[in-house]
């Protein structure tokens, strides 16, 4: 009999990042507004980049939190910040000190409830199932990533950014008060004592995680960055179309093949993926005015 992979605590925390998830991805959009506040790409780049610096500064201290005091401290703590962050760019009329201070709050948000919710979920799953249990746990944020595009190209044909903000902070509210009834899972017998950050980077065997993790975040950053300003320019697609391909097809993969990696090993699967990923991008990087099929393929590719 196999161990239990859906359980109730499970499904609440799959919900709670679902929300958490939707609210992050309806920033996708984001460029546009700094756009229409007289934002370079440059700018842009560092506004988007300041977010991503601060969730990894905030990292390594927030898992010595989470070792010692839990998960759920962190889960509450970046769910009140997320939804606090989130309605505070409804101030925001001007590029400046409070646009600068917000993204690097709103970095430090992502970081705490990603990291933590991931951490509740590898916790809850049985170990004898775990890639797959994360896998799927992963679907419950890879859907808001095709949901969140379509709904913010919705949400803003009337051009209305405040509307955009309000629901993002409403999600992260939601999932604020379902993350306050769960409960931390005590640690398994055995459990190893936290070790600091510097000892797994001077793990020989993880050094080349570390470079091919580092490669793929980088490609990933831009279409994440720039695909809102990308459209706008080539006209081209929509921001919707290229992220509900690619969460559509992340997900689908992750529901299907979550099993793949435990039967065949994991690195078996990377490198097709790798590969599958660079389809993807070089696709986009040929991209001209009406190509919007070209546009959701290459977020089919990059999904996949």
């Amino acid at each position: 009999v196999r161990d239990r992979l859906v359980t109730p605590p499970f499904v609440v925390a799959s919900v709670a990042h679902f929300l958490h998830a939707l609210a992050y991805y309806l920033f996708l959009s984001l460029p546009g507004f700094l756009r229409a506040l007289g934002a370079s790409e440059v700018t842009i780049g560092a506004l988007v980049g300041a977010a991503a610096a601060a969730a990894i500064v905030g990292r390594p201290p927030l898992g010595r939190v989470m070792d010692t005091r839990g998960r759920k401290v962190v889960m509450l703590a970046g769910g009140a910040l997320a939804t606090a962050v989130c309605a505070s760019y409804l101030l925001v009329d001007r590029l400046g000190p409070l646009l600068v201070g917000l993204r690097l709050l709103h970095g430090m948000a992502e970081a705490m409830l990603f990291a933590s919710l991931f951490a509740f979920a590898a916790d809850l799953v049985p170990e004898s199932r775990r890639i797959e249990g994360i896998a799927l746990f992963g679907v419950s944020g890879l859907i808001p990533m095709a949901l969140g595009g379509l709904v913010a190209d919705w949400v803003l044909r009337g051009g209305d950014y405040s509307r955009l903000f309000v629901m993002s902070a409403a999600c992260s509210g939601v999932a604020l008060v379902l993350t306050a009834v769960l409960r931390d899972v005590p640690p398994a017998e055995g459990h190893l004592p936290p070790r600091g950050v510097m000892s797994s980077v001077r793990q020989a065997d993880l050094v080349p995680l570390w470079i091919v993790g580092l490669a793929f975040a980088t490609a990933l950053a831009g279409p994440v960055t720039f695909m809102k300003t990308f459209v706008m320019e080539t006209g081209a697609g929509s921001v919707g179309g290229f992220f509900a391909a690619y969460g559509l097809a992340a997900a689908t993969v992750r529901v299907v093949g979550s099993s793949l990696p435990d039967r065949v090993g994991p690195k078996r699967v990377l490198f097709p993926s790798l590969v599958t990923f660079m389809i993807g991008l070089a696709i986009l990087a040929f991209v001209r005015v009406e190509g919007g099929a070209a546009v959701v393929l290459g977020g089919l590719f990059c999904g996949t």
